[in-house]
């Protein structure tokens, strides 16, 4: 995919290499990020370091695609989260791949993705901060083709926005969803009657429109298929209330949203129970993980392993790293630790040796990491392991691509025979 030369995004090529960026060639130093990826160098023999985290250029063109192919099947729109990667080049393909916009957590996110050009922004939060619902007025008032939905699930909430939204003296209302949760869940309204008195407070105030309902199925306590399809049942009946009761009248969409990564298909089998309503409905998914997927949470729990018929996701990371100790026997140390690799979910796991004597490369067997430091990794070596050798490269398969984009400001793009060529930029 290519951007016109003036988008922000084309910029990012422009800026310069730096040792503030990890694992890139000390060599590189001057030239700017676009002319190192044109130089299309070898990760292993280009100069590039230890440790280094990488994306499988042919594992993001995989999984770009696919939930393009998903999602249309199904007629859901998609917003896929960007706090995932916080990555404005990723983003630009999600839309070329047919997403409705990208979903933000935070106001602070969603100015990142002001700053390069996304028009339709999803905030899956309440907003009570004044400051942000002031630049919110603004960026709303500058720009007649933005649009911002944002959560409400209380009547306090509705107050906080509206005395904010007010005093910056919003020239159009801010389109707002109630978020339905679960009880001994995290936010939302606990319940259909409460959803109505917070629907009733959108109502009663000129600088919100409710446009629609929405929630997030997987921060049900215990969450499993039952809970799962049971909640989204509530989403949907709520819809149908609030639009049976007039609440939607004038609208010219409705929005209904749910869907992280673990049960979009079952978000996809309810949401296609919706019936016919006042208006057309934006059936809206929000799933983030799956532009990189990975070797842990994502890959136990992605749908496709309930209906693998239907296709499947691909991890694009891998973070290279070196054997720097072999101490004793059993026990070998990388040079990554929780400085480089997520931990939240899930401990790296050992995937593959590039030998430092000859290039060769061999499965790894037998190797485990059982612990990280601060900057080294403990892999637990078993009788008849594949024996790594100090000075061997090691790649590592990770757990939760949230925490692994945060931790890395610039991202090799590698191809399956080893050319990098190009770099992600995230924004953390």
């Amino acid at each position: 995919m290519t951007v016109a030369a003036d988008h922000p995004v084309a910029r990012l090529a422009l800026e310069p290499v730096g040792n503030r960026f990890k694992g890139l060639p000390p060599d590189a130093e001057g030239l700017t990020v676009g002319a190192l990826a044109a130089e299309r160098r070898s990760l292993f023999t280009g100069g590039f370091g230890t440790p280094v985290l990488t994306l499988s250029a042919e594992a993001l063109a995989h999984n770009l695609a696919q939930l393009e192919r998903w999602t249309t099947e199904r007629d859901l729109a998609f917003a896929p989260h960007g706090k995932t990667s916080m990555a404005p080049q990723l983003f630009e393909r999600q839309l070329a791949h047919g997403a409705w916009g990208i979903t933000a957590a935070t106001p602070a996110q969603a100015r990142i993705y002001r700053a390069f050009g996304i028009r339709r922004i999803f905030l899956a939060n309440e907003v009570v901060d004044a400051a942000a619902l002031r630049w919110l007025a603004g960026e709303l008032a500058a720009d007649p083709e933005l649009r911002i939905i944002t959560y409400v699930d209380s009547v306090r909430g509705v107050e906080l926005m509206d005395a904010a939204l007010r005093d910056a003296g919003a020239g159009r209302p801010l389109d707002v969803v109630v978020e339905l949760g679960a009880e001994g869940g995290r936010t939302g309204v606990r319940t259909e009657a409460q959803c109505a008195v917070v629907a009733d407070a959108v109502r009663d105030v000129s600088t919100l429109r409710l446009v629609g309902v929405a929630g997030y199925e997987a921060e049900i306590p215990g969450a499993d298929q039952e809970s799962v399809r049971h909640w989204l049942h509530r989403l949907v009946s709520l819809a149908v209330s609030f639009d049976r009761e007039g609440r939607f009248q004038g609208l010219d969409e409705i929005v209904v949203s749910a869907g992280g990564s673990a049960w979009f298909d079952t978000v996809a089998e309810v949401f296609g129970e919706l019936p016919e309503l006042s208006a057309p409905v934006l059936k809206l998914l929000r799933s983030g993980a799956y532009v990189t997927h990975d070797d842990g949470q994502y890959r136990n729990k992605t749908p496709f392993n309930r209906h693998p018929e239907q296709g499947e996701l691909r991890p694009a990371f891998r973070l290279w790293t070196q054997v720097v100790s072999r101490p004793e026997p059993g026990l070998a140390f990388l040079n990554a630790g929780k400085r480089d690799a997520p931990y939240d979910l899930g401990l790296p796991t050992v995937q593959v040796i590039r030998s430092a004597r000859d290039g060769s490369l061999r499965p790894a067997h037998g190797l485990t990491v059982s612990a990280l430091a601060d900057q080294h990794a403990f892999v637990q070596v078993a009788e008849n392991a594949t024996e790594p050798e100090v000075g061997d490269w090691v790649g590592l398969g990770i757990s939760h691509p949230c925490t692994a984009f945060e931790k890395w400001q610039l991202i090799p793009v590698v191809t399956e025979e080893g050319v990098v060529t190009e770099f992600i930029r995230t924004f953390f």
